[in-house]
Protein backbone atom coordinates (compact mmCIF):
# COMPACT_ATOMS: atom_id res chain seq x y z
CA UNK A 1 0.00 0.00 0.00
CA UNK A 2 1.33 3.43 -0.93
CA UNK A 3 2.22 5.84 1.84
CA UNK A 4 0.39 8.65 0.04
CA UNK A 5 -2.67 8.36 -2.18
CA UNK A 6 -4.43 11.01 -4.22
CA UNK A 7 -7.84 12.41 -3.43
CA UNK A 8 -10.43 10.72 -5.62
CA UNK A 9 -14.16 11.14 -6.01
CA UNK A 10 -16.13 8.18 -4.76
CA UNK A 11 -13.46 7.20 -2.20
CA UNK A 12 -14.83 6.45 1.22
CA UNK A 13 -14.28 9.25 3.73
CA UNK A 14 -10.80 9.31 5.22
CA UNK A 15 -10.42 9.84 8.96
CA UNK A 16 -9.33 13.43 9.67
CA UNK A 17 -6.17 14.14 11.63
CA UNK A 18 -6.19 17.45 13.44
CA UNK A 19 -2.79 18.84 14.39
CA UNK A 20 -2.79 21.14 17.38
CA UNK A 21 -0.61 22.59 20.09
CA UNK A 22 -1.18 23.97 23.57
CA UNK A 23 -2.12 27.38 22.15
CA UNK A 24 -4.81 26.02 19.82
CA UNK A 25 -6.13 23.28 22.07
CA UNK A 26 -9.05 25.36 23.35
CA UNK A 27 -10.33 26.07 19.82
CA UNK A 28 -10.08 22.36 19.02
CA UNK A 29 -12.18 21.51 22.07
CA UNK A 30 -14.98 23.83 20.89
CA UNK A 31 -15.41 21.67 17.77
CA UNK A 32 -15.90 18.53 19.82
CA UNK A 33 -18.99 17.24 21.55
CA UNK A 34 -19.19 17.21 25.33
CA UNK A 35 -18.52 13.47 25.34
CA UNK A 36 -15.47 13.91 23.10
CA UNK A 37 -14.10 16.70 25.29
CA UNK A 38 -14.49 14.42 28.28
CA UNK A 39 -12.67 11.67 26.35
CA UNK A 40 -9.84 14.09 25.59
CA UNK A 41 -9.58 15.00 29.29
CA UNK A 42 -9.67 11.38 30.44
CA UNK A 43 -6.95 10.55 27.91
CA UNK A 44 -4.71 13.25 29.35
CA UNK A 45 -4.19 14.87 25.96
CA UNK A 46 -2.44 18.22 26.43
CA UNK A 47 -1.32 19.13 22.90
CA UNK A 48 2.38 18.63 23.58
CA UNK A 49 4.42 17.53 20.54
CA UNK A 50 4.09 13.80 20.03
CA UNK A 51 0.90 13.40 22.07
CA UNK A 52 -1.92 11.55 20.26
CA UNK A 53 -5.56 10.91 21.05
CA UNK A 54 -8.03 8.82 19.03
CA UNK A 55 -11.43 10.52 19.43
CA UNK A 56 -14.55 8.35 18.97
CA UNK A 57 -17.99 9.34 17.69
CA UNK A 58 -21.25 8.66 19.50
CA UNK A 59 -21.20 5.04 18.31
CA UNK A 60 -17.68 4.40 19.54
CA UNK A 61 -16.09 4.45 16.08
CA UNK A 62 -12.98 6.47 15.33
CA UNK A 63 -14.09 9.95 14.30
CA UNK A 64 -10.91 12.01 14.48
CA UNK A 65 -7.27 11.80 15.46
CA UNK A 66 -5.75 14.73 17.31
CA UNK A 67 -1.99 15.06 17.50
CA UNK A 68 0.20 17.55 19.29
CA UNK A 69 2.83 19.10 17.05
CA UNK A 70 5.61 21.65 16.98
CA UNK A 71 4.59 23.97 14.15
CA UNK A 72 8.25 24.64 13.37
CA UNK A 73 8.81 20.93 12.65
CA UNK A 74 6.36 20.08 9.87
CA UNK A 75 8.48 17.18 8.61
CA UNK A 76 8.25 15.22 11.86
CA UNK A 77 4.74 16.35 12.85
CA UNK A 78 2.88 13.31 11.48
CA UNK A 79 5.77 10.90 10.98
CA UNK A 80 5.00 8.66 13.97
CA UNK A 81 1.38 8.08 12.99
CA UNK A 82 1.35 5.72 9.95
CA UNK A 83 2.56 2.70 11.94
CA UNK A 84 0.75 3.72 15.14
CA UNK A 85 -2.84 4.39 14.07
CA UNK A 86 -5.38 1.72 13.14
CA UNK A 87 -5.03 0.66 9.52
CA UNK A 88 -7.23 3.02 7.53
CA UNK A 89 -7.04 6.03 5.25
CA UNK A 90 -6.34 9.41 6.85
CA UNK A 91 -6.28 13.03 5.78
CA UNK A 92 -5.02 16.23 7.38
CA UNK A 93 -8.01 18.20 8.64
CA UNK A 94 -8.50 21.73 7.37
CA UNK A 95 -8.90 22.93 10.97
CA UNK A 96 -5.36 21.87 11.87
CA UNK A 97 -2.78 24.39 12.99
CA UNK A 98 -0.72 25.52 10.01
CA UNK A 99 1.75 22.90 8.86
CA UNK A 100 3.61 22.87 5.58
CA UNK A 101 1.36 20.46 3.64
CA UNK A 102 4.13 18.94 1.54
CA UNK A 103 6.62 18.56 4.39
CA UNK A 104 4.05 17.03 6.72
CA UNK A 105 2.95 14.61 3.99
CA UNK A 106 6.57 13.76 3.26
CA UNK A 107 7.15 13.07 6.94
CA UNK A 108 4.14 10.75 6.94
CA UNK A 109 5.58 8.85 3.99
CA UNK A 110 9.00 8.56 5.62
CA UNK A 111 7.26 7.21 8.71
CA UNK A 112 5.79 4.41 6.57
CA UNK A 113 9.23 3.10 5.58
CA UNK A 114 10.17 -0.43 6.63
CA UNK A 115 13.10 -2.49 5.38
CA UNK A 116 11.62 -5.83 4.34
CA UNK A 117 14.32 -7.64 2.38
CA UNK A 118 14.94 -10.21 5.10
CA UNK A 119 11.71 -10.17 7.11
CA UNK A 120 8.11 -9.20 6.62
CA UNK A 121 6.81 -5.79 7.61
CA UNK A 122 5.49 -5.64 11.15
CA UNK A 123 2.27 -4.15 9.76
CA UNK A 124 1.28 -2.09 6.74
CA UNK A 125 1.60 1.66 7.03
CA UNK A 126 -1.67 3.53 6.74
CA UNK A 127 -1.97 5.86 3.73
CA UNK A 128 -2.50 9.62 3.89
CA UNK A 129 -4.88 11.10 1.34
CA UNK A 130 -3.39 14.17 -0.37
CA UNK A 131 -4.17 16.22 -3.45
CA UNK A 132 -2.80 15.11 -6.81
CA UNK A 133 -0.23 17.91 -7.00
CA UNK A 134 1.27 16.99 -3.64
CA UNK A 135 1.39 13.34 -4.62
CA UNK A 136 3.14 14.14 -7.91
CA UNK A 137 5.66 16.44 -6.24
CA UNK A 138 6.55 14.07 -3.40
CA UNK A 139 6.55 10.64 -5.04
CA UNK A 140 10.04 10.97 -6.61
CA UNK A 141 11.51 12.24 -3.31
CA UNK A 142 9.89 9.43 -1.34
CA UNK A 143 11.10 6.78 -3.76
CA UNK A 144 14.61 8.25 -3.78
CA UNK A 145 14.76 8.30 0.03
CA UNK A 146 13.49 4.72 0.27
CA UNK A 147 16.10 3.76 -2.32
CA UNK A 148 18.94 5.25 -0.26
CA UNK A 149 17.67 3.59 2.90
CA UNK A 150 17.32 0.21 1.21
CA UNK A 151 20.84 0.30 -0.24
CA UNK A 152 22.45 1.38 3.02
CA UNK A 153 20.49 -1.17 5.07
CA UNK A 154 21.48 -4.07 2.82
CA UNK A 155 24.36 -6.14 4.24
CA UNK A 156 27.60 -6.25 2.30
CA UNK A 157 27.19 -9.80 0.99
CA UNK A 158 24.23 -8.51 -1.01
CA UNK A 159 25.53 -4.98 -1.65
CA UNK A 160 29.12 -5.26 -2.85
CA UNK A 161 30.82 -3.35 -5.66
CA UNK A 162 29.09 -5.37 -8.38
CA UNK A 163 25.66 -4.87 -6.81
CA UNK A 164 26.27 -1.12 -6.67
CA UNK A 165 27.21 -1.25 -10.33
CA UNK A 166 24.00 -3.17 -11.04
CA UNK A 167 22.00 -0.36 -9.41
CA UNK A 168 23.64 2.19 -11.71
CA UNK A 169 23.05 -0.02 -14.74
CA UNK A 170 19.37 -0.36 -13.85
CA UNK A 171 19.15 3.41 -13.54
CA UNK A 172 20.79 3.75 -16.94
CA UNK A 173 18.31 1.32 -18.45
CA UNK A 174 15.36 3.18 -16.93
CA UNK A 175 16.44 6.58 -18.24
CA UNK A 176 18.28 5.52 -21.39
CA UNK A 177 21.63 6.69 -20.07
CA UNK A 178 25.06 5.38 -21.03
CA UNK A 179 26.86 3.31 -18.38
CA UNK A 180 30.52 2.34 -18.38
CA UNK A 181 32.67 0.64 -15.75
CA UNK A 182 36.30 -0.15 -15.09
CA UNK A 183 36.86 -3.35 -13.11
CA UNK A 184 39.97 -4.71 -11.39
CA UNK A 185 43.13 -4.30 -13.46
CA UNK A 186 41.29 -2.05 -15.91
CA UNK A 187 41.56 0.64 -13.24
CA UNK A 188 45.35 0.53 -13.47
CA UNK A 189 45.31 0.41 -17.25
CA UNK A 190 43.20 3.59 -17.42
CA UNK A 191 44.96 5.40 -14.56
CA UNK A 192 42.72 5.08 -11.51
CA UNK A 193 45.48 3.85 -9.17
CA UNK A 194 44.04 4.85 -5.79
CA UNK A 195 40.68 3.16 -6.41
CA UNK A 196 42.57 0.00 -7.30
CA UNK A 197 44.92 0.26 -4.32
CA UNK A 198 42.11 0.54 -1.79
CA UNK A 199 40.05 -2.30 -3.23
CA UNK A 200 42.64 -4.78 -4.49
CA UNK A 201 42.68 -6.94 -1.32
CA UNK A 202 39.03 -7.93 -1.59
CA UNK A 203 37.88 -11.11 -3.33
CA UNK A 204 35.41 -8.84 -5.13
CA UNK A 205 37.33 -6.53 -7.46
CA UNK A 206 37.16 -2.75 -7.17
CA UNK A 207 35.50 -0.76 -9.90
CA UNK A 208 34.54 2.69 -11.09
CA UNK A 209 31.07 3.08 -12.53
CA UNK A 210 30.16 5.99 -14.79
CA UNK A 211 26.69 7.00 -15.96
CA UNK A 212 26.27 9.71 -18.60
CA UNK A 213 22.97 11.37 -19.52
CA UNK A 214 21.68 14.53 -21.16
CA UNK A 215 22.28 16.77 -24.13
CA UNK A 216 25.82 17.88 -24.89
CA UNK A 217 24.59 21.46 -25.19
CA UNK A 218 23.38 21.57 -21.56
CA UNK A 219 25.50 22.60 -18.54
CA UNK A 220 27.75 19.84 -17.27
CA UNK A 221 27.17 18.54 -13.72
CA UNK A 222 29.09 15.68 -12.12
CA UNK A 223 27.84 13.83 -9.03
CA UNK A 224 30.29 11.55 -7.20
CA UNK A 225 29.52 9.09 -4.41
CA UNK A 226 31.87 7.17 -2.11
CA UNK A 227 31.11 3.47 -2.53
CA UNK A 228 33.09 1.64 0.15
CA UNK A 229 30.81 -1.37 0.48
CA UNK A 230 32.57 -2.49 3.63
CA UNK A 231 35.39 -0.87 5.53
CA UNK A 232 37.52 -3.02 7.81
CA UNK A 233 39.99 -0.17 8.08
CA UNK A 234 42.48 -2.22 6.09
CA UNK A 235 45.75 -3.04 7.83
CA UNK A 236 45.01 -0.15 10.21
CA UNK A 237 42.19 -2.38 11.36
CA UNK A 238 39.11 -0.93 13.01
CA UNK A 239 37.90 -2.16 16.38
CA UNK A 240 34.86 -4.45 16.40
CA UNK A 241 32.63 -1.55 17.47
CA UNK A 242 34.05 0.66 14.75
CA UNK A 243 33.55 -2.03 12.12
CA UNK A 244 30.05 -3.12 13.13
CA UNK A 245 28.07 -0.80 10.86
CA UNK A 246 30.57 -0.36 8.05
CA UNK A 247 28.14 -1.77 5.52
CA UNK A 248 26.89 1.84 5.52
CA UNK A 249 30.18 3.18 4.16
CA UNK A 250 28.69 3.14 0.67
CA UNK A 251 26.06 5.63 1.81
CA UNK A 252 27.63 8.38 -0.27
CA UNK A 253 27.20 6.26 -3.39
CA UNK A 254 23.58 5.55 -2.47
CA UNK A 255 22.92 9.29 -2.18
CA UNK A 256 24.69 10.03 -5.47
CA UNK A 257 22.80 7.33 -7.38
CA UNK A 258 19.49 8.54 -5.94
CA UNK A 259 20.27 12.17 -6.83
CA UNK A 260 21.10 11.14 -10.39
CA UNK A 261 17.75 9.38 -10.57
CA UNK A 262 15.93 12.47 -9.35
CA UNK A 263 17.69 14.66 -11.91
CA UNK A 264 16.79 12.36 -14.78
CA UNK A 265 13.22 11.82 -13.57
CA UNK A 266 12.74 15.60 -13.43
CA UNK A 267 14.38 15.96 -16.86
CA UNK A 268 16.53 18.81 -15.62
CA UNK A 269 18.37 20.42 -18.55
CA UNK A 270 21.85 19.31 -17.53
CA UNK A 271 24.49 17.02 -18.99
CA UNK A 272 24.86 14.66 -16.04
CA UNK A 273 27.72 12.37 -15.13
CA UNK A 274 27.46 10.05 -12.13
CA UNK A 275 30.68 8.51 -10.81
CA UNK A 276 30.73 5.75 -8.20
CA UNK A 277 34.10 4.32 -7.12
CA UNK A 278 33.05 1.02 -5.52
CA UNK A 279 35.41 -1.05 -3.36
CA UNK A 280 35.77 -3.11 -0.23
CA UNK A 281 38.58 -2.06 2.08
CA UNK A 282 39.70 -5.54 3.07
CA UNK A 283 42.66 -7.27 4.71
CA UNK A 284 44.82 -9.70 2.72
CA UNK A 285 48.42 -10.28 1.71
CA UNK A 286 48.16 -7.73 -1.09
CA UNK A 287 46.38 -5.09 0.99
CA UNK A 288 47.44 -1.46 0.75
CA UNK A 289 50.06 -0.84 3.44
CA UNK A 290 50.79 2.19 5.61
CA UNK A 291 53.75 4.07 4.21
CA UNK A 292 53.08 3.26 0.56
CA UNK A 293 53.20 6.12 -1.92
CA UNK A 294 50.65 6.25 -4.74
CA UNK A 295 50.81 8.62 -7.68
CA UNK A 296 47.17 9.54 -8.20
CA UNK A 297 45.25 10.26 -11.38
CA UNK A 298 45.54 13.95 -10.55
CA UNK A 299 49.34 13.68 -10.65
CA UNK A 300 49.91 14.19 -6.91
CA UNK A 301 51.98 11.66 -5.01
CA UNK A 302 50.21 10.61 -1.80
CA UNK A 303 51.71 8.80 1.16
CA UNK A 304 49.30 6.36 2.81
CA UNK A 305 49.57 7.41 6.43
CA UNK A 306 46.48 5.43 7.44
CA UNK A 307 44.70 2.72 5.46
CA UNK A 308 41.47 3.60 7.28
CA UNK A 309 41.42 6.98 5.53
CA UNK A 310 40.51 5.17 2.34
CA UNK A 311 37.40 7.07 1.26
CA UNK A 312 39.34 10.17 0.25
CA UNK A 313 41.68 7.96 -1.77
CA UNK A 314 39.00 6.45 -3.96
CA UNK A 315 37.31 9.83 -4.26
CA UNK A 316 40.45 11.67 -5.34
CA UNK A 317 40.75 9.63 -8.55
CA UNK A 318 37.03 10.05 -9.24
CA UNK A 319 37.21 13.81 -8.60
CA UNK A 320 40.25 14.17 -10.84
CA UNK A 321 38.38 12.35 -13.60
CA UNK A 322 35.32 14.54 -12.96
CA UNK A 323 37.43 17.70 -13.27
CA UNK A 324 38.80 16.52 -16.63
CA UNK A 325 35.24 16.83 -17.99
CA UNK A 326 35.30 20.57 -17.17
CA UNK A 327 31.90 20.62 -15.48
CA UNK A 328 30.04 23.66 -14.27
CA UNK A 329 29.53 21.96 -10.91
CA UNK A 330 30.85 18.94 -8.99
CA UNK A 331 28.93 17.51 -6.02
CA UNK A 332 30.24 14.62 -3.96
CA UNK A 333 28.62 12.65 -1.14
CA UNK A 334 30.69 10.62 1.30
CA UNK A 335 30.42 8.96 4.69
CA UNK A 336 33.91 10.33 5.12
CA UNK A 337 34.82 11.15 8.71
CA UNK A 338 33.79 10.44 12.25
CA UNK A 339 35.08 13.92 12.98
CA UNK A 340 32.09 15.43 11.18
CA UNK A 341 29.78 13.47 13.49
CA UNK A 342 31.68 14.64 16.55
CA UNK A 343 31.37 18.24 15.38
CA UNK A 344 27.76 18.21 14.15
CA UNK A 345 26.12 15.02 15.39
CA UNK A 346 24.31 12.50 13.19
CA UNK A 347 21.59 14.76 11.77
CA UNK A 348 23.61 17.54 10.14
CA UNK A 349 25.76 16.72 7.13
CA UNK A 350 28.88 18.84 6.97
CA UNK A 351 29.02 20.97 3.84
CA UNK A 352 32.31 22.12 2.33
CA UNK A 353 32.40 24.45 -0.65
CA UNK A 354 35.00 26.40 -2.59
CA UNK A 355 32.46 29.06 -3.63
CA UNK A 356 30.66 31.21 -1.05
CA UNK A 357 27.62 32.01 -3.18
CA UNK A 358 27.18 28.35 -4.05
CA UNK A 359 27.48 27.40 -0.39
CA UNK A 360 24.89 29.99 0.63
CA UNK A 361 22.50 28.69 -2.03
CA UNK A 362 22.99 25.10 -0.85
CA UNK A 363 22.32 26.03 2.77
CA UNK A 364 19.20 27.99 1.81
CA UNK A 365 17.86 25.10 -0.28
CA UNK A 366 18.48 22.66 2.56
CA UNK A 367 16.56 24.83 5.00
CA UNK A 368 13.70 25.28 2.53
CA UNK A 369 13.13 21.53 2.21
CA UNK A 370 13.83 20.63 5.87
CA UNK A 371 17.07 18.89 4.92
CA UNK A 372 19.57 21.16 6.66
CA UNK A 373 23.32 21.29 6.09
CA UNK A 374 26.01 23.04 8.12
CA UNK A 375 29.01 24.59 6.45
CA UNK A 376 32.49 23.91 7.75
CA UNK A 377 35.51 25.84 6.47
CA UNK A 378 38.18 24.79 4.02
CA UNK A 379 40.76 26.24 6.40
CA UNK A 380 43.86 25.97 4.26
CA UNK A 381 46.41 26.48 7.07
CA UNK A 382 45.39 22.97 8.17
CA UNK A 383 46.98 21.55 5.03
CA UNK A 384 50.14 21.30 7.13
CA UNK A 385 48.43 18.51 9.08
CA UNK A 386 48.74 16.34 5.95
CA UNK A 387 52.40 17.01 5.22
CA UNK A 388 54.60 14.10 4.13
CA UNK A 389 58.37 13.90 4.21
CA UNK A 390 58.58 11.89 0.97
CA UNK A 391 55.39 12.58 -1.04
CA UNK A 392 53.45 15.68 -2.05
CA UNK A 393 51.16 15.08 0.93
CA UNK A 394 49.65 12.27 3.00
CA UNK A 395 46.10 10.97 3.22
CA UNK A 396 46.07 11.49 7.01
CA UNK A 397 48.38 12.61 9.80
CA UNK A 398 49.17 12.17 13.48
CA UNK A 399 46.87 14.94 14.70
CA UNK A 400 43.29 14.14 15.69
CA UNK A 401 42.26 17.76 15.22
CA UNK A 402 39.94 19.00 12.44
CA UNK A 403 39.54 15.60 10.81
CA UNK A 404 36.59 16.54 8.61
CA UNK A 405 38.37 19.68 7.43
CA UNK A 406 41.65 17.94 6.60
CA UNK A 407 39.75 15.28 4.66
CA UNK A 408 38.00 17.98 2.64
CA UNK A 409 41.29 19.80 2.10
CA UNK A 410 42.81 16.57 0.79
CA UNK A 411 40.06 16.25 -1.81
CA UNK A 412 40.10 19.94 -2.69
CA UNK A 413 43.61 19.47 -4.11
CA UNK A 414 42.05 17.49 -6.95
CA UNK A 415 39.60 20.27 -7.88
CA UNK A 416 41.03 22.90 -10.26
CA UNK A 417 41.02 26.48 -9.06
CA UNK A 418 37.74 28.19 -9.94
CA UNK A 419 35.75 24.98 -10.55
CA UNK A 420 32.66 25.02 -8.27
CA UNK A 421 32.59 22.07 -5.88
CA UNK A 422 30.38 20.92 -3.02
CA UNK A 423 31.41 18.14 -0.65
CA UNK A 424 28.88 16.61 1.76
CA UNK A 425 30.29 14.58 4.65
CA UNK A 426 27.14 12.72 5.64
CA UNK A 427 26.42 10.00 8.20
CA UNK A 428 23.84 8.09 6.09
CA UNK A 429 22.63 6.34 9.23
CA UNK A 430 20.26 6.72 12.15
CA UNK A 431 21.42 5.12 15.39
CA UNK A 432 18.11 5.53 17.18
CA UNK A 433 14.47 5.16 16.20
CA UNK A 434 12.54 8.38 15.80
CA UNK A 435 9.38 9.42 13.96
CA UNK A 436 10.03 9.10 10.25
CA UNK A 437 13.55 7.86 10.90
CA UNK A 438 13.72 4.21 11.89
CA UNK A 439 17.09 2.84 12.90
CA UNK A 440 19.30 2.16 9.92
CA UNK A 441 20.01 3.75 6.59
CA UNK A 442 19.15 7.39 6.12
CA UNK A 443 19.16 9.97 3.34
CA UNK A 444 20.52 13.33 4.48
CA UNK A 445 21.49 16.07 2.07
CA UNK A 446 19.69 14.41 -0.84
CA UNK A 447 16.68 16.73 -0.93
CA UNK A 448 18.91 19.75 -0.37
CA UNK A 449 21.08 18.96 -3.38
CA UNK A 450 18.10 18.17 -5.59
CA UNK A 451 16.50 21.47 -4.59
CA UNK A 452 19.75 23.26 -5.40
CA UNK A 453 20.00 21.69 -8.84
CA UNK A 454 16.34 22.42 -9.50
CA UNK A 455 16.85 26.07 -8.58
CA UNK A 456 19.97 26.41 -10.73
CA UNK A 457 18.82 24.48 -13.77
CA UNK A 458 15.08 23.85 -13.49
Amino acid sequence: MSALIAQASGRRTATPIEATDATHLSSLRKRLTAAQRNWLDESGFDGKPGSVCLVPDANGKLARVVVGVDRQESLSALAALPLMLPTAEYTLASESVPLDPQLSALGWALGCYQFTRYRNAKRPGSPLVVDAATLAALTPLIEATYFVRDLVNTPTEDMGPKQLADQVKQLGKTYKAKVREWVGEELLEDNFPTIHAVGRASHRPPRLIELSWGKTSDPKVVVVGKGVCFDTGGLDLKSSDGMRWMKKDMGGAAHAIALAGLVMEAKLPVRLTLLVPAVENAVAGNAMRPGEVITTRGGHSVEVDNTDAEGRLILCDALAYAAEQKPELIIDFATLTGAARVALGPDLPALFANDDQLADAALACGNAVADPLWRLPLWRPYRKLLESYLADFANAGPSRHAGAITAALFMERFIPEGMPWLHLDTYAWNDGDRPGRPRGGEAMGLRAMFALLGKRYG
